[in-house]
C-alpha cells in the first residue's frame, strides 16, 4: 500500500532539488561578489559594516506597541529566497546565514501567534501571463529568467508544494493555521499592488512589525508604502537579508534607509521584548 505522505514528500524534495539546476549563473556571480565584499570589508574596517553608528545624528525611536492594533507582516517567506535549493541562494545565502534570518523569522511568527497578534504574509508570485511583460527592471529580468516564484496560474496549485514559490516548510504551521492573512501577490516589490493595507485597516491595525525578504527590495518597498499609508512601522533588522553582488550589498543599502525612515529598527530579541512588555 502506498504511503502517500512519503510519496508527496519525495516529489517535493525532487522539486526542491531541481531548483539547484537553475542556480548556476547566480551562484557564480555570488562567489565573485562574496570574495570582493569580504576583502573590502576586511581591509576597510574590523567592525561590522552593519553596526549602528557610534554617534547617531538622528533622534532615537520612541515607538511602543499596542498589541490590539499591531500586526506582524512578513514579506516573501518563500523557498526561492530562504532555502539552499532556492534559485537566489547563491547571492542571498551568505546574508541569510549571517543574520540567522530563517530562524529569526520563525521566532517572530511564534511570538506573534503566542500574543494573538494579527499576522499577515505578503507573497510574491509570477504566473505565465506575467512573463509577457514588455519591459522590466534589471532584477525583474533576472527573476523571470531564473523562474523565481513561478506558479502555473492564479487558480492553479499544480506543482506548488515544495516549489520555489512555496512557503519555507517550517513556516507552514503558522501561515496555514486558518488565521494568518495571505494577501494577494505583490508583483514587483511593494504592497501598493496588493491588498495588504486594506486587510490591515479592516482589522484596526496601524502598527506593523516588518520582516521578510529581501531587505532592499520587497521589505524596504513595503516599509515605504506602509509609511505612506499612515502606518507606524518597526523593521526587524536581523529577520531580513539581501543579495551581495558586484553592484553592491543590498542589506547595507536597506539598513541605511531603515535607519532613516522606519519608526523603529529592532533586533528580533528587541521585537520579542517589545511584544512581551506590551502584552
Amino acid at each position: 500500500m502506498c504511503n502517500c505522505d512519503d510519496h508527496d514528500h519525495g516529489h517535493a524534495h525532487k522539486r526542491l532539488t531541481r531548483r539547484s539546476a537553475l542556480r548556476g549563473g547566480v551562484a557564480a556571480a555570488a562567489a565573485v561578489a562574496a570574495t570582493a565584499v569580504s576583502a573590502q570589508a576586511a581591509s576597510a574596517q574590523s567592525a561590522s559594516p552593519y553596526a549602528p553608528p557610534a554617534e547617531p545624528a538622528l533622534p532615537p525611536s520612541n515607538m511602543k506597541l499596542d498589541l490590539s492594533r499591531t500586526a506582524l507582516v512578513v514579506t516573501d517567506p518563500q523557498i526561492d529566497f530562504l532555502h539552499p535549493e532556492g534559485v537566489t541562494w547563491g547571492v542571498v545565502g551568505a546574508s541569510v546565514t549571517e543574520h540567522n534570518t530563517v530562524d529569526n523569522i520563525e521566532t517572530l511568527f511564534k511570538a506573534a501567534k503566542a500574543a494573538d497578534l494579527t499576522v499577515a504574509v505578503s507573497p510574491h508570485y509570477y504566473y505565465p501571463t506575467d512573463h509577457g511583460w514588455k519591459f522590466e527592471g534589471a532584477l525583474e529580468k533576472l527573476m523571470h529568467k531564473i523562474g523565481m516564484f513561478d506558479r502555473k496560474g492564479a487558480l492553479n496549485l499544480d506543482g506548488f508544494d515544495g516549489s520555489g514559490a512555496d512557503w519555507m516548510p517550517q513556516y507552514k504551521q503558522y501561515i496555514e493555521d486558518g488565521k494568518t492573512i495571505v494577501t494577494s501577490p505583490h508583483k514587483v516589490y511593494g504592497n501598493d499592488t496588493n491588498d495588504l493595507s486594506l486587510q490591515l485597516r479592516k482589522r484596526g491595525v496601524d502598527q506593523v512589525i516588518l520582516a521578510g525578504m529581501s531587505a532592499n527590495l520587497c521589505t524596504e518597498s513595503h516599509m515605504r508604502e506602509l509609511l505612506e499609508d499612515g502606518f507606524e512601522v518597526a523593521v526587524v533588522r536581523d529577520a531580513t537579508a539581501a543579495a551581495k553582488l558586484p553592484e553592491g550589498d543590498g542589506y547595507l543599502a536597506a539598513l541605511i534607509n531603515f535607519r532613516y525612515m522606519a519608526n523603529a529598527l529592532w533586533s528580533t530579541q528587541e521585537a520579542i521584548e517589545m511584544i512581551n512588555t506590551a502584552s
